[in-house]
């Protein structure tokens, strides 16, 4: 059943007065439910050869993409022709440098540090923000959230350059708005990586066939890479866990391989190419080349590509098992690898365009040929990953339509596939591999799209750094200087070059863009007009216990986005019908800046006026983590934590002594009722009580009377507890019906027309083809009552 009603949503909310006053008595927020509702929550510990297999594992998912450079690296950095060996020497020595400075020291031992909990990329760096400072976009943060044993928020000193930092932040709407804008530029690139990866990395491995066969047309290539891409994306629902044991030994081998051979070749053609070590090379090879050097680097960019998706790809594995793997294998293999073609170069340096296959011994040429075809699957998944991992996250925080998340793991949960997300980048891929044929200018758009996300990365470290860290300035300082001088000047590198194929990253970030700015608006509309349109609880109350209708037996599950009020649709829904439930849940799903929620702190539940109306409050938190694992047992949840509400509100009237209620006549009170925690011998907050009592003024009492008093008092409370379990029992039996919003956001007819277009068309088909709520939480279809509201914005 779906009814419908129009909203205008045009101004505030009524003057705070008295009435304003006492609905805030009636409705408190949940912050004694959540006070001390803490958990002895830790995350999972790995043993050293657990954490040794994680290491072995995250070669196959996290560096393929890094390790796969060396097939491009020095075709891209001269695409034309080497006119110096000393060029050579140059730009050796720029690769290693930048090896060691983005991927090495700012990555894997500074960036990493900063994952939320393990979860890394652009949308994990913002959440730590959202949680140290109230800049998201999207209001509904509450102080109750910050008891969350996973809400990790440090406290900052008022009068510390940190606490000045979060106050200039939050000084302005326009700060919040340019900080999300940020981060979803860094994500938008990070999702054309995942469509760039796979087109370079599969295209330059096929490559190799035509060095035995020079008159091969390049379209067989072609055709041989798009065959491997469909294959690659055909392969992703086995998920993350599979692929990874299938894919690391591959990798593994392949590391082991190409720093072989650069020890061959260092050893057989030119050991003085380790010359390059020293930094004063890189400044002869600019003050010799000039502005083709300046260029240049947008080819030697491509040696640190794939180091974005090492920090996104944070979620599949812990941090320490992804700097083990780096600093014992990786590292010193690509060295290796870079410093042998450099050597072999030196003595062929005609043979750039195809360095790599060119410096493999004959006797192991097609044997390599094999293994860095593999490779270079492996290099597409460890962006496919990460791409998986960040539209998790930005799902989360209201920043992109709900798609399905498929959890391919039982051991960790941070291992997902998306199939509608995997089929677009198969095509998109497809598409730039066919369209483009040269390595050369995918590696251009490449570059792109690796150094934009890269800043961005920077910008929101100095804030972590400042906010979350509370590091001195001076470091924060040193960080950001050394950070955006490489980047910056890789960035002015790749801008030559947006004629060159550099403009594809961004027509894809800019489409992204568009989608995810549009879906965030729209989510924070309906959040503001369900924020300006709720109901008094003073007008729900003067309605009676009857709420004005007939009480029909049965449980009303009403959906909002509010954690305090009553949702405009309840009134609708009674305005409109002759009957309502007996019992009447508001249930409120909220979106956390947190990486998870543990079961036991999720669920919140209160009563909302006096015992008589049978109304109830709970609100159910989750974290990106959790996000859209389909929940089979939301509704047997809500309920076991509703009548453990019950039965501890029963336990506390019981406890309680009649002059504790109010002596001038009937008055709604807020109490506390602590259970013993098995774990610490502490007591923990479980729920804010809500207690009508009519009871006279009453004399003094003496020790004997309290005690019969209380004893009385017990009784009657477990006669009435049991009278209400029984109650709700059997309105549960007779049938609960989940209540949903059913909201539509549409422009005003005098709005302009790019905005018409956006809202009225854009943001309404995201909204038809993305997952319901009702599918997440396995509401079934006759369970189910739609009631539809529009408003106008």
């Amino acid at each position: 059943m779906v009814t419908d009603m129009d909203v205008d949503m045009t101004g505030e909310d009524e003057s705070k007065g008295g009435m304003w006053a006492l609905d805030q008595k009636i409705d408190q927020p949940m912050d004694e439910e959540a006070g001390r509702l803490k958990n002895m929550y830790r995350e999972k510990k790995f043993s050293a050869i657990l954490l040794l297999q994680l290491a072995f594992q995250s070669l196959g998912v996290v560096y393929g993409d890094l390790g796969t450079s060396p097939l491009y690296v020095f075709y891209n950095t001269f695409p034309d022709k080497i006119t110096d060996t000393e060029d050579i020497v140059g730009a050796l020595s720029l690769i290693i440098y930048s090896l060691t400075l983005v991927p090495l020291i700012k990555y894997v031992f500074i960036v990493c540090r900063a994952n939320d909990n393990g979860q890394g990329g652009t949308f994990a760096l913002y959440s730590l923000l959202c949680r140290h400072a109230k800049v998201n976009t999207i209001p509904n943060q509450h102080k109750t959230d910050e008891e969350l044993t996973t809400y990790s928020r440090s406290t900052i000193h008022e009068k510390s350059f940190a606490a000045k930092t979060r106050r200039w932040l939050e000084g302005d709407v326009f700060k919040k708005n340019a900080l999300l804008l940020l981060v979803l530029v860094g994500t938008c690139m990070a999702i054309g990586d995942g469509i760039l990866t796979p087109a370079i990395s599969v295209l330059s491995a096929s490559g190799g066939i035509k060095i035995d066969n020079p008159g091969m047309s390049n379209d067989v290539v072609v055709v041989v890479a798009v065959v491997i891409l469909v294959g690659l994306f055909s392969l992703q629902h086995y998920g993350v866990d599979k692929v990874g044991w299938l894919f690391a030994p591959i990798v593994l081998l392949w590391f082991l391989l190409i720093g072989g051979i650069g020890i061959f070749n260092i050893w057989k053609y030119d050991s003085g190419v380790l010359r390059a070590f020293s930094p004063v090379y890189i400044f002869r090879y600019f003050r010799r080349r000039g502005k083709n050097g300046w260029t240049s680097l947008g080819g030697i960019m491509l040696s640190i590509t794939g180091t974005e998706a090492l920090f996104a790809d944070l979620a599949h594995f812990p941090v320490l098992a992804i700097q083990l793997a780096f600093t014992i294998v990786v590292f010193p293999c690509l060295l290796l690898a870079y410093s042998g073609q450099a050597a072999y170069l030196m003595y062929n340096k005609d043979h750039v365009s195809d360095a790599f296959y060119r410096s493999i011994p004959d006797g192991i040429y097609w044997p390599m040929f094999i293994i860095a075809t593999l490779a270079a699957i492996v290099a597409s998944q460890a962006t496919i990953s990460a791409t998986f991992s960040i539209i998790k996250q930005a799902n989360a925080l209201g920043c992109f339509p709900r798609v399905k998340v498929i959890h391919t793991s039982s051991k960790f949960l941070g291992q997902i596939y998306i199939p509608d997300i995997n089929w677009i980048l198969m095509v998109l891929c497809i598409v730039v591999t066919a369209g483009f044929k040269k390595q050369s200018q995918i590696g251009n758009a490449y570059g792109t799209a690796v150094v934009v996300v890269m800043l961005a990365t920077t910008f929101l470290m100095i804030l972590i750094m400042l906010l979350v860290w509370r590091c001195h300035w001076i470091l924060v300082f040193i960080f950001a200087a050394l950070s955006l001088i490489i980047e910056c000047t890789y960035f002015s590198a790749v801008l030559f070059k947006v004629d060159q194929g550099g403009w594809v990253p961004l027509v894809i970030a800019a489409v992204f863009l568009f989608i995810m700015y549009i879906w965030h608006y729209g989510t924070l509309k309906r959040y503001e007009f369900e924020m300006h349109s709720k109901i008094s609880m003073t007008w729900i109350l003067g309605l009676g216990p009857s709420l004005g209708l007939v009480r029909v037996p049965g449980i009303g599950l009403v959906y909002t986005e509010l954690a305090s009020g009553v949702p405009h649709i309840f009134s609708h829904f009674i305005t409109n019908l002759p009957a309502i439930h007996s019992v009447v849940v508001f249930v409120c799903v909220k979106y956390l800046p947190v990486y998870t929620v543990p079961e036991d702190e999720r669920f919140l539940v209160k009563r909302i006026g006096p015992k008589n109306f049978h109304m109830f409050r709970c609100v159910a938190r989750y974290g990106y983590k959790d996000l859209h694992k389909k929940d089979d047992d939301f509704e047997k949840k809500l309920f076991d934590n509703l009548f453990m509400f019950v039965r501890l509100e029963s336990m506390m009237e019981g406890g309680s002594d009649s002059d504790d209620y109010s002596l001038s006549g009937p008055q709604t009170r807020s109490r506390d009722f602590l259970l013993p925690d098995n774990t610490n011998n502490t007591f923990s907050s479980v729920v804010d009580l809500t207690i009508s009592s009519c009871d006279s003024i009453t004399p003094a009492k003496s020790p004997l009377n309290v005690i019969n008093s209380g004893a009385s008092s017990g009784q009657v409370s477990s006669q009435r507890e049991v009278d209400e379990m029984e109650f709700l029992t059997g309105c549960r039996d007779a049938g609960v019906v989940h209540i949903m919003g059913n909201t539509v956001v549409r422009a005003r007819r005098d709005s302009a027309f790019y905005k018409k277009l956006s809202i009225d068309y854009v943001y309404a088909f995201l909204r038809k083809i993305c997952r319901e709520h009702s599918v997440i939480f396995n509401v079934p279809h006759e369970s189910l009552l739609n009631v539809g509201q529009v408003f106008y914005v």
